[in-house]
């Protein structure tokens, strides 16, 4: 499999966690698995310590850890929102948050 953009298509239609890892080497990194006119999916791959800036969307967002921790700081909420593999999270468009993944392990996560 070749890691493209998107990676799923009306050609491929099933893909694999690791098979995305094994195209993608090593974290820090991303992919778009899947985009449609009314669908986007994106893989994103980080180590403890990579986080990203802390930004909002015109867009509502969500996510589901599949592998690893993750901590994201959403505006508006006093306390950050820690999730684990198997957990989803939720963002309502224009509200800031600052996501940190945590842990020992690289963490995945779709959203």
């Amino acid at each position: 499999m070749e890691v493209k953009n998107p990676v799923l298509h009306a050609g491929l239609n099933r893909v694999s966690i690791e098979e995305i890892k094994r195209e993608l080497g090593a974290p820090p990194s991303s992919c778009q698995v899947v985009m449609a006119d009314h669908v986007v999916g994106v893989f994103i791959w980080q180590e403890d310590g990579q986080v990203n800036d802390n930004h909002c969307h015109d867009y509502d967002e969500w996510w589901m850890v599949l592998e690893g921790e993750v901590d994201w700081v959403i505006e508006g909420l006093e306390e950050p929102v820690h999730a684990k593999a198997g957990d989803f999270v939720y963002v309502p468009a224009q509200t800031f948050h600052h996501i940190f993944p945590k842990g020992n392990k690289p963490s995945i996560r779709l959203g």
